[in-house]
């Protein structure tokens, strides 16, 4: 018997099956721009360098933008999420689930990277060697206080967001919103891994700290506020400058065109189903 109740509930399912899909993503998305960027920096960082480590966190936020942005957005970063619901693109029913989905991501991703390491001739200590932490003072790569620091993860953040926004504006060219957000973060990372080892992002700092505990555990705070008010920020000046006439969202921002979709699934069945 078919009646008003039994549709609401196969909506309900189908919108919450479709909600696990977008965290899903997003911890894809988080585990892959810390493994391939704190990675780095943990493993091969000697070789590469700031450049080696600023390209590796780039170029997985590239990577994901293409492979998990049609699905969810690829946020990949609180600061991010938080920012896009300030400027009215991002639906606040699932900013608790994107936000635990990055966070739970960037703790296994570290978790990998610290397993990986320990592997090594002689090992490896988290809490000695800090598996990529966030940190100022003694804990800045250079000894930059907790000033400069802060200053510094906000502005940065302030520029992540900012592009974010930016890219996936209704206005902006189709397909090339991965490229820019790629491209800034390896912008950021070039300034500020030599003063925080660069954060802009609560879970990237959250994920190592939990292992390293210590100083990157006590200065955590500061890498979970300043992206937060650099994406305030940033969101505040993008409403102010920029009114779009037709607001969308960065997942929808972040997909092909209707008519490229169109062209590559009918491609697709004249592959599957040939004359």
């Amino acid at each position: 018997m078919r009646d008003g109740n039994v549709r609401p509930a196969r909506a309900t399912t189908t919108t919450g099956g479709e909600a696990m899909r977008k965290y899903l993503a997003e911890a894809i998305g988080t585990f892959v721009l810390v493994l391939g960027g704190v990675g780095t920096a943990v493993l091969a960082g000697e070789r590469v360098g700031f450049l080696g480590v600023a390209f590796a966190f780039g170029l997985s936020l590239l990577a994901m933008v293409y492979t998990v942005g049609p699905i969810s957005g690829c946020h990949v970063n609180p600061a991010v999420t938080v920012g896009l619901l300030m400027a009215g693109k991002f639906d606040k029913r699932h900013v608790a689930g994107y936000v635990v989905a990055q966070c739970v991501g960037a703790i296994v991703a570290a978790g990998v990277v610290l397993l990986i390491a320990r592997g090594a001739p002689g090992g490896y200590s988290a809490g000695a060697e800090g598996l990529g932490s966030n940190g100022y003072g003694a804990s800045s790569p250079e000894g930059y206080g907790g000033g400069a620091a802060f200053l510094t993860e906000v502005a940065l953040s302030f520029l992540l967001v900012l592009t974010v926004l930016g890219a996936t504006d209704a206005r902006a060219p189709v397909g090339f919103a991965g490229v820019a957000i790629g491209l800034v973060l390896t912008l950021i990372h070039l300034v500020g891994i030599p003063i925080t080892n660069t954060s802009v992002n609560p879970a990237r700092s959250l994920g190592p700290a939990l292992f390293a505990g210590g100083d990157a555990l006590r200065q955590l705070w500061m890498f979970i506020i300043a992206p937060l008010l650099g994406a305030a920020f940033a969101s505040a000046v993008y409403r102010l400058v920029n009114r779009p006439a037709v607001q969308i969202s960065a997942t929808r921002a972040e997909q092909a065109t209707d008519e490229e979709r169109r062209e590559r699934v009918m491609g697709r069945r004249d592959a599957e189903h040939p004359v």
